[in-house]
C-alpha cells in the first residue's frame, strides 16, 4: 500500500469533469456536481471573500447544509487564506431555544469575519449575530453570484479549521486546527484505508460534525472519488434508499456512529434487499459513540448473504482535539469484543468492549495512571494521544470541566481505556464514573447494558457523581415503559454498593444531547444536583 500525502487544495489544479458529488435529490433523484464545477465555484468563493476584505487568518463560518455551497464555502474559505468554520444549521435542533441558546455559544467563541448561509439558516443567524455584534450574515448564492474565480488559492492561514468539540461535557470547546494537521489526518485515514479515486464513498452524516466533516466529505473530495451525499435526514426517512445506493453504485466506502446500525436493523427486513448486492462496500468506519458487539453481529447477519464481508465493519477512535482519527481497525482484520472477564482491571467495564482499532500513521497511544504513569498492557487509565494531527490550542479559555487538554502536542483525552495486544479499547469518560472497592463504574457502560436489555438507545442516559458527599446514580428515561424501571435498578445495583439510586422520567426529547445525538451527561449532573433537570424522580 502506498497511497501518497495530498494537499488540501491540490484538487482544485486539475479537477476531473467526469468524477465528483452527488447530493440526494427528490424521489431517487441525485444532484451532479463535478469536481470541475466545483473547483470552479471555491475559487469563485475564495475571490469573493477576498474582494470582501477577508485577511489572512480571519475565521469563515459556513452555515449550510451538506450541498455545493457548503463545499465551496468550506474549501473556498480555506483557498481565501482564511480560517474554515463549520457551524450547524437549524435543522440539527429539535428546538429553537436550544438552537439559539447553542450557536449563540459558537458564534461568541468564534468571532467570524464572514458567514455564509444558507437559505434556511439566513433568518435565524442574522438574529444571533446582531446580538453578538458580529458583521451580518450574507446568503451563499448571491454572494458568489457573477464574481470571477480567482486564478489560485491565496497564501494559506496557519490554522485551516476552527472546528468545535461534541459538547458531550458542557458548552463546546472551538479547536484550532493547523492545515498540517488536517492534511496528516486526511492522510492517514486514506493510507489506513488504502483509499483510491476510483473507490467512491457515501455519507449521510452532518458536515458541522467532524466526522461528516472531516470523515466523509473532506477525505471523498481530496482523494477524488465519487461521492454520494445525503442529508441526515434522507437516511432516516429511508434507510432502504442509502443501501441501494450502495449497492447500485458499488460504493466502497461508509461511516456512522453506532445509531446508523441500530437504525438500519429496526427499519431494513431482508425483504427490502431482494436484488442488492454488498460486496463492493469494505470500509464503514464506525465512531463517535460506543459499539454495541450485539448490532456489529447483527448487521452483519442482515447483510452476509448479500455478500457483505462483516471484516468491512471498522471501529475507530478519535475526537476534534485530534483533528479527527487516532486510531481504527486495520482492513481484513475483523472486529473483536473483550468480555469483562478479560482482566481485572476491565472488569468493572460492563459489558463486552467492542476494539478501537490501532494507531493511524503518525500517532501514538499511551494509556496513564493518576501519576501520569504508563501503565501495563490491559489496566485500565486515561487515554494520552500523541502525533501530527494534536490539534494547537483551544479559542479563548481553554478551561479543564470537559476533562481534556492539548499541551505541547500531547492530547489529554479524559476518556479511559485500556490497551490489549496493541489495539486500543475505550470504556468511557473519566468524569462520568464512580469508583467502587477501587474499580471504576462508567456511565457508558452502564447505559450499554440498559439498552442491551431493552431499553432503546437514545431513550436512556445515566449520571454518576457524588452528590452533597453521597455516591448517587441517576437514570434519566425518556418517555419510560413501566418496567424499565425495575430494569435501571436491577442493572445499577449488580454494579454499584452504597450508592444512592434513582430514576427521572423525561418526556420525548428530555435528554440533553449534543448535535451529533450523545447525551450530555455533566450538563445534565449539574442540572439535577441544581434542581433544574425537572421530569419526576423516583427511587430505584
Amino acid at each position: 500500500m502506498n497511497v501518497p500525502d495530498k494537499a488540501l487544495l491540490q484538487w482544485l489544479q486539475q479537477p476531473s469533469a467526469d468524477r465528483g458529488l452527488h447530493f440526494a435529490g427528490a424521489g431517487d433523484g441525485w444532484d451532479f456536481h463535478s469536481y470541475a464545477d466545483l473547483a470552479e465555484l471555491t475559487l469563485r468563493t475564495a475571490a469573493a471573500l477576498r474582494a470582501h476584505g477577508l485577511r489572512t487568518g480571519e475565521v469563515v463560518a459556513v452555515v449550510q447544509r451538506s450541498s455545493p455551497g457548503f463545499t465551496a464555502g468550506l474549501f473556498g474559505a480555506i483557498a481565501a487564506g482564511g480560517t474554515a468554520c463549520s457551524i450547524a444549521p437549524p435543522f440539527a435542533f429539535q428546538r429553537a431555544d436550544d438552537y439559539e441558546k447553542h450557536v449563540t455559544h459558537l458564534f461568541g467563541t468564534a468571532r467570524p469575519t464572514v458567514t455564509l448561509c444558507d437559505q434556511d439558516s439566513l433568518e435565524k443567524v442574522r438574529k444571533i449575530t446582531a446580538n453578538l455584534g458580529l458583521p451580518e450574515p450574507v446568503l451563499f448564492d448571491a454572494f458568489v453570484d457573477g464574481v470571477s474565480p480567482a486564478q489560485q488559492p491565496f497564501p494559506a492561514a496557519e490554522f485551516a479549521l476552527l472546528q468545535f468539540t461534541s459538547g458531550s461535557s458542557g458548552f463546546s470547546r472551538g479547536v484550532r486546527v493547523t492545515g498540517a494537521a488536517l492534511r496528516a489526518n486526511v492522510t492517514a485515514m486514506r493510507r489506513w484505508l488504502d483509499w483510491s479515486p476510483d473507490l467512491p464513498g457515501i455519507a449521510w452524516l452532518p458536515v458541522h460534525h467532524d466526522m461528516g466533516l472531516i470523515g466523509c466529505l473532506l477525505n471523498i473530495v481530496t482523494t477524488g472519488c465519487d461521492g454520494w451525499m445525503l442529508q441526515p435526514e434522507d437516511f432516516i426517512r429511508s434507510p432502504q434508499r442509502y443501501l441501494r445506493c450502495i449497492s447500485e453504485q458499488r460504493v466502497g466506502l461508509a461511516a456512522m456512529p453506532n445509531f446508523g446500525l441500530a437504525y438500519i436493523l429496526r427499519r431494513v427486513r431482508a425483504a427490502d434487499l431482494d436484488g442488492l448486492r454488498f460486496d463492493s462496500l469494505r470500509s464503514i468506519i464506525l465512531g463517535a459513540e460506543r459499539i454495541d458487539p450485539t448490532v456489529l453481529e447483527k448487521f452483519a447477519a442482515l447483510l452476509e448473504p448479500y455478500g457483505f464481508d462483516r471484516r468491512a465493519l471498522l471501529p475507530a477512535y478519535g475526537g476534534a482535539e485530534a483533528t479527527l482519527a487516532v486510531t481504527g481497525l486495520p482492513l481484513g482484520e475483523g472486529w473483536t469484543a473483550l468480555s469483562p472477564e478479560h482482566s481485572g482491571a476491565a472488569s468493572s467495564a460492563g459489558g463486552r468492549i467492542v476494539g478501537c482499532g490501532r494507531p493511524l500513521d503518525g500517532m501514538t497511544v499511551t494509556i496513564v495512571d493518576d501519576e501520569e504513569q504508563s501503565v501495563p498492557d490491559g489496566a485500565v487509565g486515561e487515554i494520552v494521544v500523541n502525533g501530527p494531527s494534536v490539534a494547537t490550542s483551544y479559542v479563548g479559555d481553554p478551561g479543564s470541566a470537559s476533562g481534556t487538554s492539548i499541551e505541547d502536542g500531547m492530547l489529554r483525552t479524559g476518556d479511559a481505556g485500556f490497551l490489549h495486544d496493541g489495539q486500543l479499547f475505550v470504556v468511557g469518560r473519566l468524569g462520568d464514573g464512580l469508583k467502587m472497592h477501587g474499580r471504576m463504574v462508567f456511565a457508558e457502560s452502564l447505559e450499554a447494558q440498559l439498552i442491551e436489555r431493552g431499553i432503546p438507545e437514545r431513550r436512556v442516559a445515566v449520571l454518576l457523581g457524588n452528590r452533597e458527599g453521597t455516591p448517587t446514580a441517576t437514570v434519566v428515561l425518556e418517555a419510560p415503559k413501566p418496567e424499565w424501571y425495575d430494569l435501571a435498578g436491577t442493572v445499577l445495583r449488580e454494579s454499584l454498593t452504597d450508592t444512592e439510586l434513582t430514576a427521572v422520567a423525561v418526556p420525548r426529547t428530555g435528554i440533553a444531547v449534543t448535535s451529533s445525538g450523545k447525551p450530555r451527561r455533566r450538563v445534565m449532573w449539574t442540572a439535577l444536583c441544581d434542581g433544574s433537570l425537572g421530569g419526576t424522580a423516583q427511587s430505584l
